[in-house]
């Protein structure tokens, strides 16, 4: 069982590094584009049908996205960009500006910057969200739009919140009498002694299936979170109690009506994006094609390559 478990990581290893390029960093380079008086950092490359990569967060760069998709410039016209207040992109001069309502327009004025017809969409995690709001409302300028361990609501990342601190509380119970110390002296989630403790949980329940694994992001210095940016969109207690203009996200009895082909990604071991509530969408999306992967957590295309990215291609209609 151990050689046949090491056999398959080193092809799993293999087709990861056939699928991404440790390179791709240096192929791209930044346009900066002013947009509501702001500069938003924008990186475009290659030519064919467009797709735009929207990262999870909500305070995260466009670095990793790049990092897993960017080699599609070789088939497609591939559009990274960082969000108000994120990357390299300008931060807000009032953090009031920090909406899903505001990324969701941005992702429209890039659109018109770039004098784009219809474009896809791929979103992560937090990306989701965005996505899905910009299918609903700009329908007729979506082609397609995958959905990478996504939420269809405020109340399904609360819930998500919810089993992840069940699991925490009773897997880790000598941990979580720490937890419950700080919260009844009134501390939340973004409280500096609170986050350092929560930190200390293991990320194999939340993040990675397989937590030997790590994402492709640039070797020089940049910005790949704003935490600025996530307090105001989910909440000062977000990993508790969600607020924020995330709450106020619901958009299940539309997801009927998105008329974009649309792929949606689950992770079985996924502890951000239970599966309890990402299988939700074959009820609420049901012409939408729903695949759990069973070996993954919240990166799929790290920890099931060789599935995910012929997936993907299948999906992209990518010849490569």
């Amino acid at each position: 069982m151990k050689m046949r478990c090491v056999l398959l990581i080193l092809i799993c290893s293999a087709f990861a590094k056939a699928q991404t390029d440790p390179n791709i960093f240096d192929k791209f380079s930044s346009e900066f584009i002013t947009i509501d008086g702001y500069k938003i950092n924008l990186e475009v490359k290659g030519e064919g049908d467009p797709i735009f990569f929207l990262p999870g967060g909500p305070g995260n760069s466009h670095d990793y996205m790049k990092g897993n998709f960017g080699q599609y410039y070789t088939s497609n016209k591939v559009v990274f960009f960082d969000w108000l207040g994120r990357g390299k992109s300008d931060n807000a001069s009032n953090k009031e500006e920090y909406t899903v309502e505001a990324d969701v327009e941005m992702i429209e004025k890039i659109r018109k910057h770039l004098n784009l017809d219809k474009i896809s969409l791929v979103g992560h995690s937090y990306g989701t969200v965005p996505a899905q709001a910009y299918a609903i409302k700009y329908g007729d300028k979506v082609e397609k739009m995958m959905l990478i361990n996504g939420f269809h609501s405020g109340a399904m990342w609360q819930a998500n919140c919810d089993s992840y601190n069940h699991y925490s509380k009773t897997h880790f119970p000598e941990k979580w009498v720490k937890v419950d110390s700080l919260r009844a002296l009134g501390y939340v989630s973004t409280d500096q002694p609170l986050q350092d403790l929560y930190a200390t949980f293991p990320t194999k329940y939340i993040y990675y299936h397989n937590t030997s694994l790590q994402q492709n992001v640039p070797d020089t210095d940049y910005r790949g979170w704003a935490n600025e940016v996530y307090e105001q969109i989910i909440g000062p207690d977000g990993d508790f109690d969600v607020s924020g203009s995330m709450i106020e996200q619901d958009y299940r009895r539309m997801l009927k009506d998105v008329k974009a082909k649309t792929l949606i990604i689950a992770g079985r071991y996924d502890g951000v994006s239970t599966p309890e509530f990402a299988v939700q969408y074959k009820t609420f999306m049901p012409q939408a094609q729903f695949e759990m992967f069973e070996n993954s957590g919240h990166n799929p295309y790290l920890e099931e390559p060789p599935k995910f990215y012929k997936l993907f291609e299948e999906f992209f209609e990518i010849n490569k």
